[in-house]
């Protein structure tokens, strides 16, 4: 054995091409333990696939692999291509069975060698087998909903520009660039597209159409370990020139009957164990591994001790036509596998997560929308249909695999958070990242919390929403309650309403028990501080008892700027006029990266905060909202909530937080194709329960909204950690405005009939959380 000169076990950094081969010589299980260590750096414990049905659109090809059973002669197939009947039928039972990637697989260019395919592709009406899988792809995609992946063979610029539009992922597999693999006798011998040169040129020019991409190598086949370190750097030679490389599968040969190659020995576990863990070194913490799992009879634990994070294409409708002899693996026994090596098994799309996210680089424009409907906000699939502000839906199962065992990391931090020691932005990101059974133990430790700070009581506030207008100069991109001045679409005309409207709503809601109105609404090119002023004057000299919660950051900032006063000066105007909090909304998220693309001509974070700060040490309390799921991360989320955490430790000015689930039905930034459509059920819970973890033990009351969740949905979050229902609101229009049904008020008899049945108390609350007088109660119930 050569002398080591690289230090396997320290190792991080990116290999040279010289370091890479030097690899040859290591030992194997220490190979074997950096590559796993450096999968989980990372991945974590994630180990993905994808939920795919497979349409094989022909099975003729002008190349002659001597491993291959997938090709076939005319003489030995029905029809030379599936119709396009025969397509969607196969589509459609994938769709049935919850897949989202439709995998089509092909012959290279068949019409080449043969008559029957040229016959074929005449009657169909077209050109070539890439114009007909053009063609079935966005037929599939139009029917369906499923996203296609294609994988056709070598490819032009010119096949690949027609294909992008219909595909959100493409793939060749390089299986090795040595050109002896062509020669007589060997494996690639009469196969023109397997010459290397011409594959790599279709992956370099992927990259360079901005295509996301799979490729890999075929062990076994002939190649020697220093040609397998040879392919893997050509590979990532391309993949640093354009970054399109998704995946680098790691397939090991299966010998099949029928074929020239029926003796050849196929590799053993443990070349294809060290094959994985190179290119897991080669390629570095970022690439997806991958190793097909029904190729491997030796179960799971090997491939993921080798450092694989992901299992490829797991189809449970159609067989693997390229390896038919190796039935897929049950996915729920995949789960268990997977389990079992302490991993969590995710499902993905056929786009991976980073190029997902990143739709307006890597898909046609016309391939967004679907991709953003698809995925939640790690860019992995979206498993359920359920959408914050929708009726008539069940909450979703958070499943949990059966063996499954909780992370060490996980439980760490959960006993951090109980002490209130303060979790830290990694910590708070790595439990809104949750899944599978760490769900449920977030939830229960946060509802713990819950039941030591706050009780088993739930309090609710009798309030009425006055939104005086909805006319706003602001352009935020997911408001769907704000109008321009002369603006009638979306939902309902522009008003305005006048001092003497205003006053009689806030008269009626304090007649049927209210002891708050809330006010805001957009931000009027008319309106000044002194609109602000008056608004607070007419209301409180009607009624002078009443607590008058208004004004968001965003007005506050506005009004001042327009009267030419400090904040400062702006807000003690206000509070001598008789203003008793702040909403804190306008938040949205607290992170200027989201802000730009979201809500650009807006207060910045900086700015919130100055209004926030400056309200606080004013003595004028607040509240704190988060809107999320459209297009941020969990670690915006977690960002945000190290943020007020921060600014409630220097003034200890926020009442409470509301998470508020975006709603997405008649957002303009959705409608535009520009946004997720919300958050999943399972990040909606896990906002809830990781604030209560994260901000404790400085902010004590969380709220949750039954006008964005409805009655099932609140009281689970009840049961996560939120201890306060909100307002019944009289009069909800904004979030009805972005397409929710949840109504526009939920009476105090609803709201403690529903706690009831949840066998928790109920009590009417102020404001500022004090206890509602028996009066304001007795007229709420009248």
């Amino acid at each position: 054995m050569n002398t080591m000169r690289i230090n396997i076990e320290g190792m991080m950094a990116r290999l040279t091409d010289a370091e890479a081969f030097e690899l040859i010589d290591q030992p194997q299980d220490r190979l074997l333990a950096r590559a796993a260590a450096m999968r989980d750096d990372g991945h974590g414990r994630l180990i993905s696939y994808s939920r795919k049905v497979f349409i094989p659109l022909t099975q003729l090809c002008r190349d002659v692999c001597h491993y291959c059973t997938f090709a076939k002669a005319p003489r030995k197939l029905g029809a030379a291509y599936l119709s396009p009947k025969e397509v969607l039928a196969i589509a459609r039972a994938g769709k049935a069975a919850g897949c989202k990637e439709a995998l089509f697989t092909l012959g290279d260019k068949p019409e080449l060698r043969y008559a029957a395919a040229r016959k074929a592709l005449d009657e169909l009406g077209y050109a070539s087998t890439i114009d007909y899988l053009r063609a079935m792809a966005d037929l599939v995609l139009k029917e369906t909903g499923l996203l296609p992946h294609l994988n056709p063979g070598v490819m032009s610029a010119d096949e690949i520009a027609s294909l992008r539009p219909v595909s959100v992922s493409m793939g060749i597999m390089l299986e090795s660039v040595s050109p002896r693999l062509g020669a007589r006798g060997q494996c690639h011998h009469g196969s023109p597209d397997k010459d290397p040169d011409i594959r790599l040129a279709t992956i370099d020019e992927a990259g360079r159409q901005k295509v996301p991409f799979t490729s890999g190598i075929l062990i076994g086949i002939g190649e020697t370990r220093l040609e397998r370190i040879e392919s893997l750097l050509a590979l990532r030679e391309l993949h640093d020139r354009h970054g399109h490389l998704q995946e680098i599968i790691i397939q090991n040969f299966r010998a099949k009957p029928g074929t020239r190659m029926a003796d050849a020995p196929e590799p053993d576990l443990a070349d294809l164990q060290w094959t994985i863990a190179v290119a897991r070194l080669i390629f570095g913490p970022a690439m997806s591994i991958q190793a097909p799992p029904n190729l491997s009879a030796s179960g799971a634990e090997a491939l993921v001790a080798a450092g694989i994070n992901d299992w490829g294409g797991v189809s449970p409708v159609t067989p693997d036509h390229v390896n038919p002899e190796a039935p897929w693996p049950h996915l729920d026994d995949l789960a268990k596998d997977t389990a079992s090596c302490g991993k969590l098994l995710v499902e993905r799309l056929g786009i991976y997560p980073q190029f997902a996210l990143d739709g307006r680089k890597w898909l046609d424009t016309g391939l967004k929308t679907a991709v953003l409907d698809h995925i939640d906000a790690d860019g992995l699939a979206r498993t359920d249909s359920w959408s914050p502000g929708a009726a008539d839906q069940e909450l979703p199962e958070i499943p949990a695999t059966p063996g499954f065992v909780c992370d060490g990391q996980v439980e760490r931090i959960l006993q951090k958070a109980d002490t209130g020691d303060g979790l830290n932005l990694r910590e708070i990101t790595r439990l809104l990242a949750a899944r599978d059974g760490e769900v449920a133990l977030i939830a229960q430790a946060a509802d713990e919390l819950r039941q030591r700070i706050c009780g088993d009581r739930v309090s609710y506030v009798v309030t009425r929403n006055i939104n005086y207008t909805n006319i706003c100069y602001f352009k935020c991109r997911f408001c769907a309650f704000s109008k321009g001045k002369m603006s009638e679409n979306l939902r309902g005309r522009p008003y305005n309403l006048d001092l003497d409207t205003i006053t009689q709503r806030a008269r009626d809601a304090w007649d049927r028990g209210a002891v708050e109105v809330c006010l805001q609404g957009g931000i009027h090119p008319d309106y000044t501080g002194q609109t602000y002023l008056d608004i607070l004057g007419a209301i409180k000299s009607e009624l002078p008892d009443m607590h008058v919660h208004a004004f968001s950051p965003l007005e506050i900032h506005q009004g001042a700027e327009t009267l030419g006063i400090s904040i400062a000066e702006f807000l003690s105007r206000l509070i001598e006029a008789g203003l008793g909090s702040l909403p804190g909304t306008a938040a949205e998220i607290l992170d200027d990266d989201v802000r730009a693309e979201l809500c650009p001509d807006k207060i910045n974070t900086a700015e919130w905060f100055e209004v926030v700060d400056t309200a606080h040490r004013l003595g004028l309390k607040t509240t704190a909202t988060i809107m999320f799921g459209h297009i941020d991360r969990p670690h915006h989320w977690a960002r945000h909530l190290t943020r007020l955490r921060a600014q409630q430790q220097k003034t200890g000015g926020f009442t409470e937080l509301v998470p508020l689930p975006f709603v997405h039905m008649e957002s303009p930034i959705y409608l535009k194709g520009g946004s997720r459509r919300g958050p999943t059920w399972r990040e909606t819970l896990l906002l809830h329960a990781v604030a209560r973890l994260a901000l404790h033990p400085f902010i004590p009351n969380i709220q949750t909204s039954w006008v964005k969740l409805g009655p099932d949905g609140v009281a689970a979050c009840l049961k996560a950690g939120a201890n306060d229902l909100g307002g019944t609101l009289m009069d909800e229009s904004i979030t009805r405005s972005a397409g929710a049904e949840h109504g526009q008020e939920m009476t105090p008899e609803a709201m403690e009939t529903l706690l009831e049945e949840l066998g928790r108390p109920s009590w009417q609350r102020t404001t500022l959380y004090g206890e509602a007088a028996a009066e304001r109660r007795e007229a709420s119930f009248a």
